[in-house]
């Protein structure tokens, strides 16, 4: 890291992750199918009717000088706001919770364990044995959507929850939330993160749908999931901040993602639009430490489902927000918009595609004008040194017990504070 520092810490630093939306394929992404992959510039390339994007705040913060873009062009500096980058994964794999955990620091240099093939029969007999449940149906990779509407009538006669995989590192549950209950199937999810620890998978995903096609309503997936996810390996910022009494809010579900770990509260919120009010309100309520969102539609609604019209209405609310976001702002507040990793709509099959993620950032106090350009970042891990450089002003922190990855960008943004 740097060995600059910062005279006045930040009070608060808006950590704001766009789930699924990536810059363009990394250098290893033919290693893991994913040559091509671009998130932001196939989407604006493949809309239709002659549609273009229109992210206007975003675009002044340098968005289109991070990846071809069409509809948002790059921005010279003084022509602009901000910051802009992107930032290389080194930890092994292309989920959520590598790419959540590396921009806080910690590396996954051991993957995930995957099981393209569903759960070994006798792993799924004994989960069934130990609930009691009736069997399974499923235990195959697919898509979240698919499956609910191939088995979810079976489900309904049967009991059975609906096993599935993907080419991530999950075991996720589909349960009608009425029929088969909510408690239920987060009771039987919390058995399966057991068994999951001794697999080395990364997350069991909870996911309720309602409705029911033979009375004239479809099946619904709805914002009841939850994430459970293995227990981070070593110390994250989070810990970090925590640790030195700084304080920690999660919205949407980062503490789920972390298991917990270094996040002092946490909202649960139901979609962007949901998160994107809580975080604006958090801003009125909330004056000193870490804001860390996390706005999952990108991912879960369109970046899977390849929905790439979605995706840019999506892309489209959140710019459209930015103002308000901004306006509750001071100099003494630092936002970073970042993402996890990439989930191309254009993209063959349904899965997560290895990119680089986007960096932008914004605060009033920044002394050069803007965009700036933060260059290509080698690691995630240079997101949470920027946080805890901002909010303890330490550009060279040495107090975890494990190494943490990344290096300040905060000296480029800003050279000192106001006291």
């Amino acid at each position: 890291m740097s060995t600059s520092t910062s005279p006045y810490p930040f009070d608060r630093v808006i950590w704001i992750v766009l789930d699924g939306v990536g810059a363009g394929e990394l250098p290893d992404a033919k290693a893991y199918g994913d040559t091509g992959s671009n998130t932001l510039g196939n989407l604006a390339k493949s809309l239709k009717n002659n549609k273009t994007l229109s992210l206007p705040h975003l675009e002044a913060m340098g968005l289109g000088n991070i990846t071809t873009i069409q509809g948002v062009p790059p921005r010279a500096a003084g022509k602009g706001e901000g910051a802009f980058g992107k930032a290389v994964e080194l930890s092994r794999g292309k989920d959520t919770t590598s790419g959540h955990w590396e921009m806080a620091g910690l590396v996954v240099t051991q993957a995930f364990e995957t099981f393209p093939n569903g759960f070994p029969q006798e792993v799924v007999d004994r989960w069934c044995r130990e609930n009691k449940l009736p069997g399974v149906l499923g235990n195959k990779s697919a898509s979240g959507t698919e499956i609910i509407e191939e088995l979810g009538a079976e489900h309904l006669a049967t009991g059975k929850p609906i096993l599935y995989t993907s080419a991530d590192s999950v075991w996720q549950i589909a349960a009608h939330e009425e029929v088969f209950g909510l408690q239920r199937l987060y009771d039987i999810s919390k058995s399966a993160r057991k068994i999951g620890d001794e697999l080395g998978l990364s997350r069991v995903i909870a996911r309720p749908f309602i409705g029911n096609p033979a009375e004239g309503k479809p099946f619904k997936r709805t914002y009841n999931r939850k994430d459970y996810a293995q227990h981070p390996h070593g110390e994250t910022i989070l810990d970090i901040l925590q640790q030195n009494g700084i304080p920690t809010l999660g919205i949407g579900k980062i503490s789920s993602i972390y298991a917990g770990h270094g996040i002092a509260e946490n909202i649960d919120t139901a979609g962007n639009e949901d998160g994107i009010k809580v975080l604006i309100e958090q801003l009125d309520q909330t004056k000193k430490g870490l804001i860390f969102c996390n706005l999952i539609d990108f991912d879960m609604l369109y970046g899977h489902r390849r929905d790439v019209e979605g995706f840019a209405v999506a892309l489209e609310d959140f710019d459209a927000a930015l103002p308000a976001i901004k306006a509750r702002m001071t100099s003494r507040d630092l936002m970073i918009i970042a993402s996890d990793h990439g989930n191309d709509p254009t993209y063959r099959g349904s899965d997560h595609t290895r990119e680089y993620i986007p960096l932008l950032t914004y605060s009033p106090a920044q002394t050069l004008a803007g965009p700036v350009d933060l260059g290509i970042r080698t690691s995630f891990g240079d997101v949470g040194a920027t946080v805890i450089h901002a909010l303890l002003g330490k550009a060279d922190y040495a107090g975890a017990k494990n190494p943490l990855a990344g290096k300040t960008f905060l000296p480029k943004i800003v050279s000192s504070l106001p006291a």
